[in-house]
């Protein structure tokens, strides 16, 4: 990804900590996913307002997805790749992946490719994605963000602060400065 991410820039400028928590948006989806036309009274209408709100963010080739991608296996692989200390990487290419290239991020295929980009073993990533003890962490990360609250992706909580939704530099800084976060040394 040529652009620095609001995140990245937040990290590399602040001295703040993230940790990135994967939320399983719609999880009763089924294996392979549902026509978006059959999920949004109208898809190509919302595909168009992705494009222009990530144009907005600098980012031209952003593909929006015709299905509505059931993520459960993706985000148990995930959590293999953050044991490995892998998962900004993982993340990245899955982003990549999925909004970018047109691709799945279901099948066993797919999470091949993203492992194999994210600097993983492919078959072991692949073992993860349906391994109930990956998957119960999957589950575990869902109960506690709807214990706390979580309503949407991303979510980011700033000390008290929390903001839902892609969000530009200047919103994430202002709110970790309010919480006491200081600029990083050069």
């Amino acid at each position: 990804m040529a652009e620095r991410s609001s995140l990245v820039r937040l990290q590399d400028e602040l001295d703040v900590a993230v940790d990135w928590v994967g939320y399983e948006l719609h999880p009763d989806t089924p294996p392979g996913g549902v026509p978006l036309s059959d999920w949004l009274p109208n898809a190509e209408a919302m595909r168009g307002y992705v494009q222009s709100f990530a144009a907005s963010f600098g980012i031209r080739d952003v593909v929006p997805p015709r299905v509505l991608a059931s993520t459960r296996r993706f985000h148990a692989a995930a959590q293999h790749a953050r044991d490995a200390g892998r998962l900004a990487a993982f993340r990245i290419a899955g982003f990549d992946a999925h909004w970018r290239r047109g691709r799945g991020v279901e099948s066993d295929d797919d999470l091949a490719a993203v492992a194999r980009e994210a600097g993983l073993d492919p078959a072991a990533a692949v073992a993860a994605a349906s391994d109930p003890a990956m998957l119960a962490r999957v589950d575990a990360a869902r109960a506690e963000a709807e214990a706390a609250g979580v309503t949407g992706i991303p979510t980011f909580d700033v000390g008290p602060t929390r903001i839902v939704g892609c969000q530009r530099y200047e919103v994430l800084a202002e709110a970790a400065r309010r919480a006491g976060a200081r600029r990083r040394s050069a």
